[in-house]
């Protein structure tokens, strides 16, 4: 008499294979998941990368613009008032901080005294400061320039074209130019007093 809790060899082997198919899919399901995560993950993370204000890449000076002749631009003046275009190219012969910001950006507002103060410090020795507001919005912009008692004059960004030019990567990030309209140095972040001057230093000694 049959064992009836016994399978035939055939049914058996079915089974198994069965059983084993069911095993794979569940593992491609699974991998499949996995790596479905890992890729939102990353997403996720080159996202808030470009969101994030750049001061989790401070100081880091590397730029293939260093070296070279800075994009040239013409941007409308950040004013309360009527004010001509301001032209980079007419600082040529002078050295140039140029420090692109946004009113919303909490590493720009702590760097703004320590600008404000350099200026005051430099500007007899020729230096040109020009802030360069990206994509912001006019009235706080305008608002920013008041609440930090900026005097040298900034410019707005509204398209990103210059911006995009500079190769920015976020706000704060500060471009240092020689006489000669060459980019000499660059900073990614919020500017320090130390950085800030030894900076200015280096554009003032750069021929």
């Amino acid at each position: 008499m049959k064992d009836e809790g016994t399978l035939p060899a055939q049914t058996r082997s079915e089974s198994g294979v069965v059983a084993h198919r069911r095993r794979g899919g569940k593992r491609r399901v699974a991998m499949f998941l996995a790596v479905g995560l890992a890729c939102v993950g990353l997403l996720a993370l080159l996202g808030s990368q470009l969101l994030v204000p750049a001061q989790n890449q401070a100081n880091a000076g590397i730029s293939p613009l260093l070296g070279h002749p800075a994009p040239d631009f013409t941007l409308a003046a950040l004013s309360s008032h009527p004010a001509p275009p301001v032209h980079l190219a007419s600082f040529k012969g002078r050295p140039v901080m140029l420090n692109f910001w946004a009113s919303w950006c909490v590493p720009c507002q702590q760097e703004a005294p320590i600008l404000q103060a350099a200026w005051q410090r430099v500007q007899s020795q020729g230096i040109v400061f020009l802030g360069i507001d990206f994509q912001d919005d006019h009235t706080q912009g305008l608002n920013f320039l008041h609440t930090y008692g900026i005097t040298y004059p900034s410019v707005v960004d509204d398209s990103g074209s210059t911006a995009i030019n500079y190769g920015l990567t976020g706000v704060p990030e500060t471009f240092f130019l020689n006489r000669h309209g060459v980019i000499v140095s660059k900073v990614t972040g919020q500017l320090t007093q130390h950085t800030l001057q030894s900076n200015l230093q280096g554009i003032l000694r750069s021929t």
